[in-house]
C-alpha cells in the first residue's frame, strides 16, 4: 500500500497513521510480521466461545482494549440451541468484514470514495460430509458466493473488484493455509 494522496482522511480511514505504518514497514519488514491468536472454551452441547484479547505485531505485544468474545452455536437441525451463529457462518462473517476492510482503506489510498458499502454472502456446504456420511463429500464449502453493493463512481467498480483481493481472508481461502492440530491431555 502506498499513496501520494494528499488528503488527511477518506472513507473514514486516517490516511496519516496508515503511511505512518507503511512507512515503517517499508523501512523494517520485520514490523509487518503479526500473530494474531484466539482461545476457545466449550461451554457445553454445541455451543463454544472464543475469547480474543491482542496480538503480536509491529514486534510487540498489542493488547486489544477489550476482551472480544464470539460464540458459535448450531442449530436445533444439528442438536444445537441456535444461541449464536455457527462457525461456517462466522467464516462467511470473517470473510465479509475482511473484504470490506481491505476494499475501504486501499480505496482510501487510491482516493476512490464510497459513500456506502454491504455484501451479502453465501455458501454451499453438504453436511453428509461433516456428519460423515459419505467420505467422498467434502466437509467444508465448496463454493462461496459473495455480492458486494457500492456507492460510489460507476467508473470505481471495477478498481475496487480488484481492491478486494487485498483481503487476508480471502486470499487464506482461495490459497489455502497449513492448519497443524495438537491433541493433548488436560
Amino acid at each position: 500500500m502506498t499513496t501520494t494522496n494528499t488528503h488527511t482522511n477518506v472513507n473514514g480511514i486516517d490516511l496519516n497513521i496508515l503511511n505512518e505504518t507503511v512507512q515503517a514497514i517499508q523501512a523494517d519488514p520485520g514490523l509487518g510480521k503479526c500473530q494474531f491468536r484466539a482461545r476457545n472454551t466449550w461451554m457445553g452441547d454445541t455451543h463454544n466461545c472464543s475469547t480474543i484479547s491482542g496480538f503480536y505485531g509491529a514486534k510487540q505485544e498489542i493488547p486489544h482494549k477489550h476482551t472480544f468474545a464470539l460464540h458459535a452455536d448450531e442449530p436445533p437441525i444439528l442438536a444445537g440451541n441456535d444461541d449464536s451463529a455457527n462457525p461456517v457462518q462466522h467464516l462467511l462473517y470473517a470473510l465479509a468484514s475482511c473484504v470490506t476492510t481491505s476494499l475501504v482503506a486501499h480505496a482510501a489510498v487510491q482516493n476512490i470514495p464510497i459513500e456506502e458499502l454491504e455484501s451479502e454472502l453465501e455458501g454451499d456446504i453438504d453436511i453428509r460430509g461433516f456428519l460423515g456420511l459419505d467420505p467422498s463429500v467434502p466437509k467444508g464449502y465448496t463454493n462461496i458466493r459473495m455480492n458486494l453493493r457500492v456507492k460510489t463512481d460507476p467508473d470505481n467498480l471495477e478498481k475496487l473488484r480488484t481492491l478486494a483481493a487485498f483481503s487476508p481472508v480471502y486470499n487464506t481461502l482461495i490459497q489455502g493455509a497449513q492448519v497443524d492440530i495438537q491433541v493433548e491431555s488436560k
